[in-house]
């Protein structure tokens, strides 16, 4: 029976009769995991005897769970898989190890995630991985793919100009050129936008935000085939990025109100968003949910709902930003974003403090940028806060 994300979030991945007969899924510390005598041992390795990891390094129950329910949320086709890790970015570049070779050729996006960009652009060079940086479309894309292209890295919504791509368009194209796909699809979350549905072959997440959605853990995932994650899998067991139990526990804990969140917070976002644009102090807002928004369209046609973070620009300089900032009472001035308390920065600052105002510019951050994102909070709150704000601009 096909289930709704609401229940999806609830129950997937959860034994219906779990240890002890407890309604939770408890945590289990355990480092290793003996085996009865050597006779199970030999079945084990030989794949004849199913049963937990023999060591922690390799996996954990309660890790196991936390992955069956982002599996399971994601809706892939049949043989979804999950890899719970320590971070999202340790979930970016553990994948991005496991994928690569010398000699190699990856696209990347202009506007991904800045410590993917680094990483593509300082490490992965070390070890003759080579990569070409490009707009952020399907075309851009296409026009950067050279014959050893293997891997195209994006984003969608992209931060913090909520950028969308066009994912049916692009896995169409490359698989048409035999070209793995990976999307950091963070911000939107599995609510809102399920790529590996359009046919993309992996996707990250930093579960820190909205998919733990309490500003209280740490951690990532990527999701795809059995196939593609059992290989970036054996590649954790090297490199430890592992998220703990107690993390896995607490992922769990956050993914059941997960639908419940992501509804308030793409009802207020839309509402703030809206706000936002019609406020005379607000020279342009960035969010995929308004008409203004360039991947307005491309947004409406793949995407549930627009999310919580909005992007906007005052009519200001940089101290004017900050003189707004700092006179929010709601939104803390923090980095992050997806948890129940909205919050507000300056990219120019938090993102790109060691930036001279001319490479702002050139990375295309405006001095007069401001992010906000929306928390659980009333929208009508947020919204006479902001205004407050403004008027000191």
């Amino acid at each position: 029976m096909a289930r709704s994300i609401d229940t999806l979030a609830v129950h997937a991945g959860e034994p219906r009769d779990k240890a002890h007969d407890s309604l939770v899924t408890p945590i289990i510390l355990a480092t290793a995991y003996p085996f009865d005598d050597t006779d199970e041992l030999h079945r084990y390795f030989r794949g004849d005897y199913q049963r937990g990891e023999e060591y922690g390094r390799y996996g954990n129950p309660t890790q196991e769970v936390a992955e069956a329910k982002l599996a399971a949320l994601e809706c892939g086709p049949e043989g979804t898989s999950a890899l719970l890790t320590s971070t999202g970015m340790s979930a970016i570049v553990t994948t991005l190890l496991a994928m690569v070779k010398p000699g190699m050729h990856l696209v990347i996006t202009k506007d991904s995630y800045r410590k993917t960009r680094v990483f593509v652009r300082e490490f992965l060079a070390k070890f003759n991985v080579e990569h070409t940086s490009c707009e952020p479309s399907v075309a851009g894309i296409e026009s950067a793919v050279r014959p050893n292209t293997r891997l195209i890295i994006t984003e969608s919504p992209t931060n913090p100009y909520l950028n969308c791509i066009d994912l049916a368009a692009l896995a169409s194209f490359a698989k048409a050129n035999r070209i793995k796909t990976l999307i950091d699809a963070t911000l939107a979350t599995p609510f809102n936008l399920q790529p590996l549905a359009f046919g993309i072959d992996l996707v990250v997440h930093s579960a820190t935000k909205y998919l733990g959605g309490h500003n209280d853990l740490m951690a990532g995932v990527v999701i795809g085939s059995k196939p593609l994650i059992d290989a970036i899998r054996e590649h954790q067991g090297m490199f430890g990025a592992l998220a703990s139990p107690f993390t896995a526990y607490m992922l769990i804990r956050g993914l059941k109100t997960f639908a419940v969140r992501m509804r308030h917070q793409n009802e207020s976002g839309l509402r703030v968003a809206r706000f936002l644009e019609a406020h005379p102090k607000v020279e342009q807002v960035w969010y995929p949910g308004l008409e203004s928004h360039g991947a307005h369209a491309i947004a409406k046609r793949q995407m549930r709902g627009f999310g919580a973070l909005i992007s906007f620009a005052i009519r200001g300089d940089l101290v004017a930003g900050s003189r707004m900032v700092d006179a929010c009472q709601i939104p803390f001035l923090a980095p992050s974003l997806g948890g129940p308390e909205s919050l507000i920065e300056q990219p120019a600052l938090m993102s790109y403090y060691d930036k001279s105002p001319e490479e702002r510019t050139a990375l295309g951050i405006k001095e007069n940028l401001i992010r906000l994102s929306v928390g659980l909070e009333s929208a009508d709150d947020l919204i006479e806060d902001l205004d407050q704000a403004l008027a000191k601009v």
